[in-house]
């Protein structure tokens, strides 16, 4: 798992987390629970899950990336090489 991989997963999670409502279905859509997710958050799995969460919605997509002074696709390419669909090194 690249670092900056993981530092854009948190830096996004950051984002989804100042939303309840947001957060919240992030919590649906990936069946953790808060106590999973604070367990887990150091594991690809969570990682890519954050992120595909994100991929799956392109508005928050969007306003995640702007948010982080991201470009969308970088997000994207992130959360590919964390569910393993990428090289590492891509």
């Amino acid at each position: 798992m690249r670092d900056e991989d993981a530092a854009i997963a948190l830096g996004a999670l950051g984002w989804i987390l100042a939303d309840e409502p947001r957060a919240e279905r992030l919590l649906g859509m990936t069946g953790l629970t808060p106590d999973g997710l604070r367990a887990t958050l150091g594991e690809r799995a969570t990682l890519a899950a954050i992120l595909g969460f994100l991929v799956a919605h392109e508005p928050d997509l969007v306003a995640c990336a702007d948010a982080l002074g991201l470009e969308p696709q970088i997000i994207a390419a992130a959360a590919q090489r964390l569910e393993g669909n990428q090289r590492m090194d891509a």
